[in-house]
């Protein structure tokens, strides 16, 4: 990944948006109803979602840890993560307050 903070925040908020965005947009049907397809599904979307967030927070920091880089590593992953907070909040409160406005 990158060494900006803000560009891993954003692939990783990018990321959920279109995963989100699918799902919700998704036909309501029953075809997993009842079927083992249901859990297999929801079972590879949680590990593929847990290695791309791996990918996009840890990358980077294990890289520089590996180059004896201790304070660049924390430094980058304590910021990517205060980036993505940052963001989450932001969505958060623009929601609070179109949800009070409409």
């Amino acid at each position: 990944m990158s060494t900006n903070p803000f560009v891993n925040a954003l692939a990783a908020t990018a990321y959920i948006t279109a995963l989100v965005s699918v799902v919700f947009n998704a036909p309501k049907t029953s075809v997993f109803d009842n079927s083992i397809m249901a859990p297999i599904l929801f079972l590879s979307v949680f590990v593929l979602s847990a290695a791309l967030m791996g990918y996009f927070f840890l990358y980077q920091p294990l890289r520089f840890l590996f180059e004896n880089k201790p304070q660049e590593a924390t430094k980058l992953f304590l910021m990517t993560v205060a980036v993505f907070a940052g963001i989450t909040g932001a969505v958060f409160v623009a929601w609070l307050l179109l949800s009070a406005w409409l």
